[in-house]
């Protein structure tokens, strides 16, 4: 069976494009169809100025979230990244096959390094270095798959890249990797700004659903979604962004086709409304058992123990092998405290 690993980082609450890029489609498909492992990669949240109250809370939250949206602790791995010593250990090995330049072109660190300059402040050198960690995300578990939005398949680019690279010199040791995609709303928009990602860090949260807001929230959201110019319903995400990202968003509620939907509606305010009213019903099971699972703390923290410990297991050895190829002396077994004596 092919291994699949994904994580989401707990940076901010967890939103629907979250869920409609990714997390439905781990739920759906990817834990019945392979040896599933599912992270919250809570170390990657340490690149950035952060509150450590609050991490701990949006990680516990993302946990709880991706059991209620159906992840089955039965049949997938479902872990948190700092429980498994293996991530950290893999990460330094990888630096010392990464170069300076790769790691300088990363998209996401370009743009978050502009931002910080034009501040006047600097950047943590964990934020240039973070894609490598992501690549020990991936490769300690020899993973075939990675489900991703298309924002981060740079990322997996770089992992593959490494795990040739550390291969060719150090002899085969880890899996090569790929990046898949869902088909449709891969990546979901800003319903405010439709040519920029619905993301967790949105400052006014206008534009973004978050999975725990109540209907009422997420009807005002999407009423007041921006759409474009003229009055006909197009799909183009090109010259009609907001009117498509709309469609996009109700097809993937719906299983429908945007560009057959786009045919159904002749205003924008029929399709705002049945968007809607479609994101409300596909939120409203996760929420419900959001509610059941925070009741149970205790319930959450068995699977996240559980979890590691089978995420431990399985990544230990790769990682064993992988400072043993490049060169590390293997550690020594302690005596037992009365062999001095």
């Amino acid at each position: 069976m092919k291994r699949v690993f994904s994580g989401i980082q707990p940076t901010g609450h967890l939103t629907l494009g979250n869920y409609l890029g990714a997390m439905r489609r781990w739920v759906e498909v990817d834990q019945h169809q392979a040896d599933a492992l599912f992270c919250v990669v809570d170390l990657h949240a340490l690149t950035v100025e952060h509150d450590p109250a609050r991490v701990r809370r949006l990680s516990r939250q993302a946990a709880t979230l991706l059991l209620a949206s159906g992840l089955d602790p039965q049949t997938c791995t479902l872990f948190v990244q700092s429980h498994v010593d293996e991530h950290a250990r893999l990460s330094y090995l990888l630096e010392c096959v990464a170069a300076d330049g790769e790691m300088r072109r990363m998209i996401q660190y370009k743009e978050k390094a502009a931002k910080e300059a034009a501040r006047g402040r600097s950047v943590r050198v964990s934020l240039l270095t973070y894609p490598v960690l992501m690549a020990a995300d991936i490769l300690a578990y020899r993973t075939d798959e990675v489900p991703v939005g298309e924002d981060q398949a740079q990322h997996v680019e770089l992992a593959r890249d490494l795990a040739v690279r550390f291969n060719q010199r150090y002899g085969s040791t880890f899996t090569v990797p790929r990046a898949t995609f869902p088909k449709v709303a891969a990546r979901v928009m800003n319903l405010q700004e439709p040519t920029s990602k619905m993301g967790k860090s949105d400052e006014s949260g206008l534009g973004v659903v978050y999975l725990l807001d109540e209907p009422d929230v997420v009807r005002k959201k999407v009423l007041r979604a921006v759409t474009d110019s003229g009055r006909d319903v197009v799909y183009d995400r090109v010259e009609r962004p907001g009117v498509a990202n709309l469609l996009d968003v109700l097809a993937a509620c719906t299983g429908g086709d945007p560009e057959v939907l786009s045919g159904e509606y002749d205003s924008y305010g029929a399709l705002k409304k049945d968007t809607a009213e479609a994101v409300v019903e596909v939120l409203r099971p996760v929420q419900e058992r959001h509610r059941e699972l925070v009741a149970d703390p205790g319930a959450v923290d068995e699977v996240l123990r559980a979890g590691a410990e089978r995420a431990r297991a399985m990544a230990r050895p790769t990682v064993d092998a992988a400072y043993r190829a490049i060169g590390l002396l293997p550690a020594l077994a302690e005596a037992p405290l009365n062999a001095a004596r």
